[in-house]
């Protein structure tokens, strides 16, 4: 009687050890963090699917401090809430993020020309507006909140882009003066969002940012003769860009991934040749993709058909109103 206490008392004690050693191993939350164990993004600690801020597991960066289970910075005054809107196959959902004035005015500060015996490129003076370590710092939580929608990654990808697309499109009413020159005022990324309004460059750097604090090789899209910026997604190469394997994401307003021939107020289209600025090489590739290609295509027929004969008939109104729900479009154009 005692031996088989004895081994069943064992039995239970291994069943709980490989349920808390073995079986938590294999699973993970939504940003690849193992159950148990703390996120890239401090303070964040994988409990039971759920990523929880615990400052006291994980500790904080050397740019904020721990008070609580929370990671306090020095920006953190005068918060305000901003409600990002995106659009998920049909499902519109949001999140309400927290912006904070003190960082607002302190990247306001940071001057925007660069002295140009330094050899900076366009590509440069981009990454260094996304690579402000304080900026970051107050982001990421705005990528954990992506990420805690949903496992898929490409949805997490999908979601990012809606956001910023969702922005409304709007120039700032301040200029930057250096000597006699005056040019416009460039806001960083975090500025877009405190706003809520950008413009094509200042939305782009947005995105290039969430799409590669997700997981994703990312470049900026830029074409000269236009003056238009996008962005580009790593992705299978006969979707990319003139051959790249990035693949066109419009930054203005919603559309579908691919669809390079929407029409622009100060310019037609796109016609020239773009430079693809890599951002991040070495990330994740969208891969389940064939859907949205096929959905951009038949948009551009759509379109296409409405020139030609100035109206569209009822089928293709009915697959232009399935795609406009399905992506959030509120232009034909």
């Amino acid at each position: 009687m005692i031996l088989v206490i004895s081994l069943l008392g064992i039995f239970i004690l291994s069943t709980v050890i490989y349920f808390l050693f073995f079986s938590s191993s294999a699973k993970t939350c939504n940003d690849g963090t193992l159950y148990s164990q703390c996120s890239k993004i401090q303070p964040y600690y994988c409990f039971m699917g759920d990523l929880v801020e615990m400052a006291s597991v994980c500790g904080c960066s050397n740019l904020s401090v721990i008070e609580g289970n929370k990671c306090l910075s020095q920006y953190e005054e005068g918060e305000k809430i901003v409600t990002l809107n995106y659009v998920l196959r049909g499902e519109e959902g949001k999140i309400d993020f927290i912006v904070y004035e003190e960082l607002y005015n302190y990247l306001a500060d940071i001057p925007r020309f660069v002295d140009f015996q330094e050899n900076f490129t366009l590509l440069d003076f981009r990454l260094k507006m996304l690579d402000d370590e304080n900026q970051r710092e107050l982001l990421l939580p705005l990528v954990a909140e992506i990420q805690s929608i949903t496992k898929n990654k490409e949805d997490q990808a999908r979601i990012a882009i809606s956001i910023v697309q969702n922005i409304p499109f709007g120039n700032s009413d301040k200029v930057v003066k250096f000597g006699s020159l005056i040019s416009e005022y460039q806001r960083y990324p975090y500025e877009v969002i405190y706003d809520n309004e950008g413009v094509c460059g200042e939305k782009s750097e947005l995105m290039v940012f969430l799409l590669r604090e997700i997981g994703y090789g990312v470049a900026f899209i830029y074409y000269s003769e236009e003056n238009h910026e996008a962005v580009g997604i790593k992705c299978p190469e006969k979707y990319g860009v003139d051959d790249s394997e990035f693949c066109f994401v419009e930054t203005t307003g919603p559309a579908i991934i691919t669809d390079d021939k929407t029409e622009y107020v100060t310019f037609s289209e796109l016609t020239s040749y773009p430079q693809v600025l890599i951002a991040s090489n070495d990330g994740l590739a969208l891969e389940k993709y064939e859907y949205e290609y096929v959905d951009a295509k038949n948009m551009i027929a759509i379109r296409e058909s409405a020139k030609d004969d100035g109206i569209i008939n009822p089928l293709e109104y009915l697959q232009y109103m399935v795609l406009k729900s399905k992506y959030g479009i509120v232009s034909f154009s």
